[in-house]
């Protein structure tokens, strides 16, 4: 099988705080199907607030917040599934959950053995 990204930006759920206990309600049942169909790799989403840093290609680091123009990933679903349309069908299910457009890519295949 193949694993697929599905993603969101941050800032993307632009929900109320009154919705927030329904749409983790929803996102944890979600996350529960994924895990009873045996396709959820990992998921979890990102925070911004807290202590993050970009680390360059010359080892440079720079303390977070990033450039406004930086697009950056505020939650994440890895499914390992037959097909792209499969992955489809898991990134519907995140977006009605979540209340927001997923991002579906599929990951290069991992052909190393050694590790």
């Amino acid at each position: 099988m193949t694993q697929y990204l599905i993603s969101f930006e941050d800032g993307a759920m632009d929900i109320t705080e009154e919705e927030l206990p329904q749409v983790a309600d929803d996102a944890h049942a979600v996350v529960q199907e994924a895990k009873d169909a045996g396709v959820l790799v990992f998921t979890g989403g990102l925070d911004y607030r807290q202590k993050h840093a970009l680390v360059d290609t010359d080892g440079l680091i720079t303390d977070g917040p990033y450039p406004e123009s930086k697009e950056l990933i505020g939650g994440l679903f890895v499914v390992d599934v037959p097909t792209f349309d499969d992955a489809l069908k898991w990134a519907a299910k995140v977006a009605v959950a979540c209340r927001c457009a997923q991002d579906v890519r599929e990951f290069f295949p991992f052909r190393r053995t050694d590790i």
